[in-house]
C-alpha cells in the first residue's frame, strides 16, 4: 500500500504592523518589500537593480522621501504589510533561489498559487541537499540570521559512500583546517541503526558547502545530506516538499535568538 503523506495542519501567518517607510534607508525599503534580506539588497541597489522615480540609485543609504516610487528590475515594489515566516522541507533537485537565470526549478516552485506574499529563502541549501528551510518578506529578520556573527545551530544527516572511520570521526570532532580556515562543529556522532556510513553533524558555521567540503577534506563522498533541525525547528510533521507558517512562539523564538 502506498505511503500517504500526512496532511500539514494550516496555520494562520504572523502579523506584524508595517513600519512607516519614509526616511527609511533604500536597501531596508528593498528588504521591506520582500524581495531579499537587507545585506542583498545592498548589493542589488549597487548593482543597479533598483530604480527610485525612474532614475537608478546606486547609494544603498538614500533615504526615501515622500511619494517615492521604487522599482526593482523595472517593477514597482512596495513593503509587505504582513511578515510571513515559512518552514519548508525541501526537496533534492531544487535551487535555493528566487529565480534561476537557467531555467531550474527553484523552492519557490513549490509555493506558486498557495501563498500571496512575495518571501525568500533565508541562506541556501545546495541543489542535492534536502531538509530545513525558512523562507520570509522579514528582511531584518533575514539580514540577522545570515550573518556571520549570527551562530544559528542545525543539525544535518549525512550519509557517505562509505564507512566513516573512527579516527577521521576524531578528526571532524577536534577541528580541520580547511582552504578557507579553520572548522570546527558542535557535535558529531554516528547513527548506528544505519550503518558507520551515516552521521549526525550539529553546526553552526554557515559558510558555502561546509559539510560537504568537511568529508570531502578527508577523503569521502556525501552521497545525500539532508538538514534536520534549524534553530530550534525541525520536520516534525512536515512531508518533504511541504511547508507551513510558523507558530507565533517558533517567531518569538527566532527574534529572541537575533536580537531582534
Amino acid at each position: 500500500m502506498a505511503k500517504q503523506n500526512r496532511p500539514v495542519e494550516k496555520r494562520m501567518p504572523v502579523r506584524e504592523e508595517a513600519e512607516p517607510v519614509v526616511g527609511m534607508r533604500l536597501n531596508k525599503y528593498v528588504a521591506h518589500c520582500g524581495v531579499c534580506s537587507r545585506r542583498q539588497a545592498a548589493d542589488l541597489v549597487k548593482e543597479g537593480a533598483v530604480s527610485v522615480n525612474g532614475k537608478v540609485v546606486l547609494e544603498p543609504f538614500y533615504q526615501i522621501q515622500e511619494g517615492d516610487l521604487v522599482r526593482h528590475k523595472g517593477k514597482v515594489i512596495r513593503p509587505e504589510e504582513r511578515k510571513v515566516y515559512l518552514l519548508l522541507n525541501k526537496p533534492k533537485g531544487l535551487i535555493t533561489t528566487v529565480q534561476d537565470e537557467r531555467g531550474r526549478k527553484t523552492v519557490m516552485d513549490l509555493l506558486k498559487g498557495k501563498i500571496a506574499e512575495r518571501v525568500f529563502p533565508v541562506g541556501r541549501l545546495d541543489r542535492d541537499t534536502t531538509g530545513l528551510l525558512l523562507l520570509t518578506n522579514d528582511g531584518e529578520l533575514a539580514q540577522k540570521m545570515t550573518h556571520p556573527g549570527f551562530k544559528m545551530q542545525k543539525e544535518y544527516e549525512a550519509t557517505l559512500d562509505k564507512n566513516l572511520r573512527e579516527e577521521d570521526l576524531q578528526r571532524i570532532r577536534e577541528g580541520l583546517t580547511l582552504e578557507d580556515g579553520p572548522v570546527k562543529i558542535d557535535a558529531i556522532h554516528y547513527l548506528l541503526d544505519k550503518g558507520k556510513n551515516t552521521v549526525s553533524i550539529l553546526i553552526h558555521v554557515g559558510r558555502n558547502r561546509i559539510i560537504r567540503r568537511i568529508f570531502e577534506h578527508l577523503g569521502y563522498e556525501v552521497i545525500k545530506l539532508d538538514r534536520m533541525y534549524l534553530g530550534g525547528l525541525t520536520k516534525k510533521d512536515l512531508p518533504r516538499g511541504f511547508f507551513r507558517h510558523l507558530k507565533p512562539r517558533e517567531v518569538i523564538m527566532l527574534k529572541h535568538f537575533t536580537g531582534k
